[in-house]
């Protein structure tokens, strides 16, 4: 038996596209390359302007994504060709990205400390429309919220995904699904990811401090 190519990736990463990161397109790049990854997710908030940039840069690295900010909480959204705009209700920013084809996770869903986790009425509401949850997450620092993420999926019937949630370089890869090898469309994730597994480990507390200040120089150089 030929056993299958087993590739990591993280499926959750920000780059200078999103205001509280300062990360280049081309540090994202070589991050992701020096720390093994076959594949880079860009999911910059409300935005595929940076991953567009980052897969011109590299077509055969790059998956277009983005976290989409919700009424009631944070959608990712991979294989993306058009922009899903922020404040939309969840079940008219999950109809917008079906209809291209989207393959979609809700993010950290129970990270009670961030502005875009889910309620439990909320997400059980959804989940018929959504492909997997966001079931580790190297930004939340309570293994509980990952606990229950997993739970929550494998008790709906979804898929996890797993990323870094990097805002800096050096978070590239914390998190990420370790599956076989798929082509990069929806249909292909799927099937792989029913044989992937979670790999990573927490990021230290500090990154959060990264990301404030981030926000703070954005604000300074009015971007």
């Amino acid at each position: 038996m030929v056993s299958k190519k087993m590739v990591k990736v993280d499926f959750h990463v920000h780059t200078r596209f999103s205001p509280d990161s300062l990360t280049s397109l081309e540090a994202a790049l070589r991050a992701a390359r020096r720390r093994g990854l076959a594949r880079l997710v860009i999911t910059d908030h409300n935005t595929i302007a940076g991953a567009l940039e980052a897969r011109r840069l590299a077509p055969d690295f790059v998956i277009v994504g983005e976290e989409v900010m919700t009424t009631e909480g944070e959608l990712l959204a991979y294989f993306l060709e058009e922009e899903v705009p922020a404040g939309l209700p969840p079940e008219e920013a999950l109809a917008r990205l079906r209809a291209q084809g989207a393959f979609v996770a809700a993010a950290h869903p129970f990270d009670a400390r961030r502005k875009g986790h889910w309620s439990l009425a909320a997400l059980e509401r959804i989940a018929p429309l959504l492909d997997a949850v966001e079931g580790f997450n190297a930004r939340c620092f309570s293994a509980r919220a990952n606990q229950r993420a997993a739970r929550f999926a494998a008790e709906h019937g979804l898929l996890v995904v797993a990323g870094s949630d990097a805002h800096t370089a050096a978070e590239i890869g914390r998190g990420a699904m370790l599956l076989p090898d798929f082509e990069p469309a929806a249909a292909g994730l799927r099937a792989a990811l029913r044989e992937g597994r979670v790999v990573g480990a927490a990021s230290p507390p500090w990154v959060v401090l990264a990301s404030r200040y981030a926000k703070w120089r954005g604000r300074m150089e009015g971007r």
